[in-house]
C-alpha cells in the first residue's frame, strides 16, 4: 500500500496510492491506502510474446498424496527439432497459468523451459484450493519432478510476484536440492500483510477470494469496483458483522471464514513462512524486489531483513535487494507513475531482462546483471512531482542505509491539533507539557460516504487531500515546519505514540504526507494498529481505562525522495473508518463478529509531556 505504507494503512480511499495486495487491477479496485486487489497478475501490459518457442499444454505433475497440478511448458526452439537440457524456471499461480502466458513466451525464447503450474484446486489442478496453505509442500514437490524431466539440466528457478512471491519463500523452506535460485517480487507474507494487516482485516479479502472461487478466473467480476465498493459501503452503513461480508456480497466462503478463525498470528501461519531455523540454512542466491507504492513492500522487506538477520555472511552476501518507486504491479512491469504520483524515465527497468540476466549468471556462469551495481540498489525519487530527476542510488549495506533517523514530537498549543488548518506542530525539541484528543466513534459514518463512496480515484489517489482535509474531532494532524533547503529522506519512518482511551480497544493510523511549496500533497508512508495487539501480534491485551500505553508505528517501510525546499511534512494521527476495513467497534470483544449494539465511542488522548512524549523518526540527511 504506499508500502503498507500507504498501502496498508486505512480509510481514505482517496488518500493515497491506490496500493495492491495482490495485483494489478488495484486502481480500479480499491484507491484506498489499504491493500489493493490485483487477482490478474498481467493486467499491465507486457511485451508481445515471442514466437520462437515449442509448447506442451495439460502436463500434470504428481505430487506426493497423489494430487496433480496442471502445468503449461514452453520449451526453447531450436532449429533443428532437438531438445537440449537447460534450467527450468515455474511459476506457481492461483491466477490460471494463462495469465502470465507473455512472461513464459518471453524466457522461453531466450533459452530456458518456462512452466505455468496451476496452484492445487485453480485451473486444471487437482485438489482443493486453500490460501497459502499447500504451496511450500506441492512447491518442492514441482521443483524436484521438474528436475528428473528429460529437458531439464538440474538446475530449477523460479519467477513471479505478490502470491507467487510468498511461494517462492514458501518453496525454498522446504530445500528441494534443484532448486537454485530464487526471485521473489513483493512477496506476500502471511499473516502480516495479507489476509490482514498486523491482525486488522480487509474488506478486500471476499474480493480476492471471489476472484479465486472455483476452478475458472472471476476477472470480470473481480474488476467491477463499483460492485465491490458498492457492498462495502452497504456492510459499513449498516453496521453488518465482518464476519457476514461474504453472504452479503452474495459468495459464502469456506476461505474466509477459515481465516476468521485466525486472527492472530498463530501457528497456522507459522508453517506457511520460513522460521528462524530454516532462514539461518537458505543459503541458494536471491533477488528481492519491491516498490516503496508496492501493496506488499511489509511482505518482501520482512522476508529480506529476517533472511539477513539470521543467514551466513555467504548467504547474505547472495541475496541482493530492489527498492524501485512502483507499485505493486510495477514490481514486475515498471511504469514511471502511479495513482497521480511521478516517478520519471529512470523507473522504466526491463525486468524481464534482468531476470533473464540473473538466471544467467546463478545457473550458466553468466556476467553479473549490470544494474546490481551494489547488493541493495534503490531508486530516490526527485523533489517535486515531475519525476524527471528520479536517479538509482546503491549501497552494501542497508543496515547503514536506514540508519540514524531523527525524532521530532509531537506538540500543540492548548491542546489544539483537530485538523489541516489548526494543527499541531512536529518539533526536534520535547515538549514539557500537553495532550491533544480526538474521538472515534464507530457508529459514524460520515468518512465511508463522503470521502470514499463508490466512485474510485485511481488517477490521483496519490495525491489527493480530501482525507487529510475531513479530519476534525475525529483525528490530529501536525506539521513541521518548512524545509530550508532540499532535503533527502531516505530510510523507514516510525511514529511512537504515548496514548490512552476510555474503551478496551480501538483501532489507531498514522500517515505521512510531504506537502509542497504549492499546497501538492505527496502520500511517504502509512501504518495501522489495533491496540489491543501493541505487545504483540500473537496475543491480546486490552487496554485499562485512563491507562498510558505505548503504540508504535514501525513496520519498517522504506521511503526515499528528496524533499523539496520549501516543503513541509504532515503528520495524520486518526483511527481507522473505512469500508475498506474490519471496523472495530471498541468493545473488546471478537472484533470480526461485532455490530452497532457493540459499538462504544473511544476518547483517544495522545500525550506530549515530559514523562509521556510522542514522536516520529525521520530519515532525514
Amino acid at each position: 500500500m504506499l508500502q503498507r505504507s500507504f498501502y496498508v494503512c486505512t480509510l481514505s480511499a482517496l488518500a493515497f496510492v491506490t496500493m495492491s495486495i495482490f495485483g494489478s487491477l488495484v486502481a480500479q479496485t480499491n484507491p484506498s491506502k489499504g491493500p489493493s486487489p490485483e487477482p490478474k497478475a498481467e493486467t499491465t501490459p507486457s511485451p508481445p510474446p515471442a514466437t520462437d518457442y515449442d509448447l506442451r499444454w495439460g502436463v500434470k505433475i504428481p505430487l506426493r498424496d497423489k494430487v496433480e497440478l496442471n502445468a503449461t511448458l514452453y520449451l526453447p526452439k531450436t532449429p533443428d527439432g532437438s531438445q537440449p537440457k537447460t534450467p527450468v524456471v515455474f511459476t506457481l499461480t492461483p491466477y490460471i497459468s494463462d495469465s502470465y502466458h507473455p512472461r513464459a513466451a518471453y524466457f522461453a525464447s531466450h533459452g530456458y523451459v518456462f512452466a505455468l503450474v496451476d496452484v492445487r484446486g485453480r485451473g486444471n489442478s487437482g485438489g482443493e484450493f486453500e490460501l497459502f496453505a499447500q504451496e511450500p509442500h506441492d512447491g518442492h514437490d514441482v521443483v524436484e519432478w521438474l528436475a528428473q524431466q528429460p529437458f531439464c539440466d538440474g538446475k530449477v528457478a523460479m519467477w513471479g510476484g505478490s502470491y507467487a512471491g510468498f511461494d517462492q519463500w514458501a518453496t525454498a523452506k522446504e530445500f528441494p536440492p534443484h532448486l537454485a535460485t530464487i526471485v521473489p517480487a513483493a512477496a506476500v507474507h502471511p499473516p502480516y500483510d495479507y489476509p490482514s494487516l498486523d491482525n486488522v482485516g480487509y474488506s478486500y479479502d471476499m474480493q480476492w477470494f471471489t476472484f479465486t472461487s472455483g476452478k475458472a478466473s472471476q476477472q470480470n467480476l473481480f474488476g467491477d469496483s463499483k460492485f465491490w465498493r458498492t457492498k462495502f459501503l452497504e456492510a459499513y452503513k449498516k453496521h453488518i458483522a465482518f464476519s457476514m461480508l461474504d453472504s452479503i456480497v452474495g459468495n459464502p466462503s469456506k476461505s474466509f471464514q477459515r481465516i476468521l478463525k485466525h486472527p492472530t498470528a498463530d501457528s497456522y501461519y507459522d508453517g506457511m513462512v520460513p522460521t528462524k531455523e530454516q532462514l539461518q540454512k537458505i543459503s541458494l542466491p536471491i533477488l528481492t524486489i519491491t516498490g516503496q507504492y508496492d501493496g506488499d513492500e511489509l511482505g518482501a522487506m520482512t522476508y529480506y531483513r529476517d533472511h539477513l538477520a539470521n543467514a551466513s555472511p555467504e548467504a547474505r552476501a547472495r541475496h541482493f535487494l530492489i527498492i524501485g518507486p512502483w507499485d505493486h504491479a510495477g514490481t514486475r512491469t515498471p511504469t514511471d507513475e502511479s495513482a497521480g504520483v511521478k516517478f520519471g524515465p529512470g523507473a522504466i527497468v526491463d525486468l524481464n531482462d534482468l531476470h533473464r540476466q540473473w538466471y544467467d549468471w546463478t545457473m550458466k556462469n553468466g556476467a553479473k546483471p549490470q544494474f546490481l551495481k551494489n547488493q541493495v540498489a534503490y531508486y530516490l525519487l526527485a523533489p517535486g512531482n515531475s519525476g524527471a530527476n528520479g536517479e538509482w542510488e546503491y549501497t552494501d549495506s542497508y543496515a547503514n542505509l536506514i540508519a540514524n533517523p531523527k525524532a521530532f514530537y509531537l506538540d500543540s498549543k492548548n491542546g489544539d491539533a483537530n485538523g489541516v488548518f489548526r494543527s499541531g506542530t512536529l518539533t526536534e525539541t520535547k515538549p514539557s507539557e500537553g495532550a491533544d484528543q480526538f474521538v472515534n466513534d464507530p457508529l459514524d459514518t460520515t468518512r465511508g460516504e463522503n470521502v470514499e463512496g463508490v466512485e474510485p480515484n485511481d488517477k490521483t489517489a496519490g495525491i489527493d487531500q480530501r482525507f487529510a482535509l475531513c479530519i476534525g474531532k475525529d483525528g490530529l494532524v501536525y506539521h513541521t515546519e518548512p524545509f530550508a533547503k532540499e532535503t533527502p529522506f531516505v530510510g523507514c519512518p516510525k511514529v511512537s505514540l504515548s496514548v490512552s482511551i476510555d474503551t478496551p480497544d480501538t483501532d489507531l493510523e498514522a500517515d505521512l504526507y510531504e506537502i509542497q511549496p504549492d499546497g501538492t500533497s505527496i502520500g511517504l508512508w502509512s501504518d495501522v494498529h489495533r491496540l489491543r495487539y501493541r505487545e504483540s501480534l500473537r496475543e491480546a491485551k486490552l487496554v485499562k481505562a485512563g491507562e498510558i500505553v505505548k503504540c508504535d508505528f514501525d513496520p519498517g517501510l522504506f521511503v526515499a525522495r528528496r524533499l523539496m525546499k520549501g516543503s513541509r511534512l504532515r503528520l495524520v494521527i486518526t483511527s481507522p473508518n473505512s469500508i475498506f476495513w474490519q471496523k472495530n467497534y471498541n468493545s473488546g470483544g471478537v472484533v470480526a463478529d461485532e455490530t452497532a449494539k457493540d459499538a462504544r465511542t473511544a476518547h483517544v488522548k495522545v500525550y506530549h509531556d515530559a514523562q509521556h512524549s510522542s514522536s516520529i523518526e525521520m530519515p532525514l540527511r
